[in-house]
């Protein structure tokens, strides 16, 4: 098929009504298709089923320091399980809180206690006439929703390859205390699949900030979910909390990570690292809520992944499933959209997540066409604070739940879906 952007009207109309009887043929088969959201697939859980015999009887219920494990107490973690954790966040393990199975709740508790109740000695945030936070675009949902629930005024900053935009984040930060903070996903963010820089890191460490608590909320979720074997070594990322201490701003930055992704989503582990002064808040505000989290599902983290080895292969077990989704689903693009002008996508070495970036003005709409036909994408406009995508252009893919089949057949639908909204849009002009 020659190009879309070269045929004339005639032409057009005639690929369209073709694009059309093939969008309804697709309708017709009564498709329930999923790549909304980035959620592990059956055969990734599989994976990790060993993890619930690894507690079978109370006797296998002491930590090593003795504590029994289905009793109170350990506000933030067990040592073991600090230890585990610490290797995710690439930081040491007295500097690690372990929360629940949640990061997202680690982060919105901190946003909570920062809103509340201030940070290191500062004005609590809802005392305040505005609070404003920095969000990359294309961005994570349900990061901007913590900030929208708290009525904090969003301002997108553009995502380079390297990471934000660090000009308009030194612009933003340096004369406006109003700004608080920033969401940072450095490896793989989701949902273009862009690793930080070293000059992005040092930057967001070192920069000037007219708020004495400006806070980095780094999310480093897909910090061991590389695609490639060469990943771990290639696409590093440097350790902010090193950048803040060697900065002078040592308690700029908050770190979050999760088993979530590595073994099961609803009864992984997530933990938190900062510095020793913010932990001793954090377990202070923390000590009010509860006596501590589940430690038996700690316990049975550590004896299941053991060490940084062990999460390393296990997660080359997830990328053996994953590889080849991501390669079919980049294959499907790359022949499928060829001949559409306007389009381009991301093609990320590790993460959950493939970016579209359609021509400008047609996001929506092929969400919708693609959901009239039996497939769900992720809602256009997700990606943007408010999901105001100002370009109605960027659609995120989450090709990991669906079997390969399913995947195949879930892209022939959404290949389609582009191709008709692209031609629609030429027709209109």
């Amino acid at each position: 098929m020659p190009s879309i952007s070269t045929m004339n009207k005639d032409e057009l109309r005639s690929c369209l009504t073709q694009l059309r009887e093939e969008h309804a043929g697709f309708a017709a088969k009564g498709l329930a298709l999923n790549m909304a959201r980035g959620k592990p697939g059956a055969d990734q859980l599989d994976l990790s089923m060993p993890l619930l015999s690894a507690v079978a009887d109370g006797d296998g219920c002491r930590a090593e320091d003795g504590t029994d494990c289905r009793n109170y107490g350990v506000l933030d973690g067990l040592p073991e399980a600090k230890r585990l954790m610490a290797a995710m966040l690439d930081d040491a393990p007295e500097n690690v809180v372990v929360g629940g199975n949640s990061s997202l709740s680690l982060m919105y508790e901190c946003v909570a206690r920062c809103w509340n109740f201030g940070t290191l000695g500062s004005q609590p945030w809802c005392k305040l006439d505005e609070v404003k936070w920095l969000c990359p675009v294309p961005g994570y949902d349900r990061h901007f929703g913590v900030t929208e629930a708290f009525g904090i005024r969003m301002v997108p900053v553009p995502m380079t390859a390297d990471g934000p935009d660090m000009n308009e984040v030194e612009r933003l930060v340096a004369n406006d205390a109003s700004v608080k903070g920033i969401w940072c996903v450095p490896k793989y963010a989701n949902p273009n699949g862009a690793t930080y820089s070293d000059e992005t890191v040092r930057h967001l460490a070192a920069m000037p900030c007219a708020a004495e608590d400006f806070r980095i909320f780094w999310d480093n979720a897909y910090c061991v979910h590389h695609l490639y074997d060469d990943a771990a070594e290639q696409d590093q990322v440097l350790d902010i909390g090193a950048a803040c201490r060697e900065a002078g701003n040592p308690h700029r930055y908050f770190k979050f990570a999760s088993t979530s992704k590595v073994t099961l989503p609803g009864a992984g582990v997530a933990a938190l690292a900062a510095s020793p002064e913010n932990v001793a808040e954090i377990k202070k505000r923390m000590g009010v809520g509860t006596i501590g989290h589940d430690k038996i599902n700690q316990l049975r983290h550590v004896r299941f992944l053991k060490d940084a080895d062990g999460i390393a292969a296990h997660m080359a077990k997830h990328a053996a499933i994953l590889r080849p989704k991501f390669e079919l689903v980049l294959r499907k693009l790359d022949e499928g959209l060829s001949n559409v002008e306007g389009c381009s996508w991301s093609r990320p070495r590790g993460g959950y997540f493939i970016l579209l970036n359609a021509p400008e003005g047609t996001a929506r709409r092929i969400v919708e066409l693609a959901k009239e036909a039996g497939v769900t994408m992720t809602g256009a406009g997700a990606t943007w604070p408010y999901k105001q995508d100002p370009h109605d252009s960027d659609i995120r893919i989450a090709p990991t739940l669906p079997p390969l089949a399913e995947l195949d057949a879930a892209m022939d639908v959404f290949l389609c879906c582009v191709k008709i909204a692209c031609a629609e849009k030429l027709l209109a002009q």
